[in-house]
């Protein structure tokens, strides 16, 4: 039978602020998603008609995914955090940037040079994901991710 022990414990309390802030860094970028659905729900008849639309759907599908992938990050980011035994904010920065590096720059390469992607769409999709990285993990590392510090 297999077990969850051996995973590294994080704060519950820093999971539910790192998703939080991650979700709404997520939000940032799908704006524009909800900003036409929130459109189409206010040129709808009822309430009926906009929640049976195919575009409450999408909204709500990214909405969810984006929270669960939101709070998986943080567990994921709070577990290296605690693994690596990160203690200062000079030592977060530099984990998140090798998540960064490691996750997010060769889509990053790939979009701007293989996709031919405009530079300026690139450069909010890094940016975010910077926030997403980086910011998260001095975030946690800033309020915390060890069940018992004393440890």
């Amino acid at each position: 039978m297999a077990t969850l022990h051996y995973l590294p414990p994080v704060k519950p309390s820093a999971i539910a602020l790192g998703t939080v802030y991650n979700h709404a860094i997520s939000l940032a970028i799908l704006t524009p998603l909800f900003g036409d659905t929130y459109q189409k729900a206010q040129a709808a008849n009822s309430k009926e008609e906009f929640f049976k639309s195919k575009e409450a759907a999408s909204a709500a599908a990214a909405w969810g995914s984006s929270l669960t992938g939101s709070a998986l990050q943080t567990y994921g980011v709070g577990a290296l955090i605690n693994a690596t035994g990160t203690l200062s904010q000079k030592g977060a920065a530099y984990l998140g940037t090798l998540i960064f590096l490691g996750t997010s720059a060769p889509s990053i390469i790939s979009q701007f040079f293989l996709e031919k992607r405009p530079i300026d769409t690139v450069a909010i999709g890094a940016l975010a994901r910077v926030f997403e990285t980086v910011g998260l993990s001095m975030f946690l590392t800033y309020w915390g991710t060890r069940t018992n510090p004393f440890d």
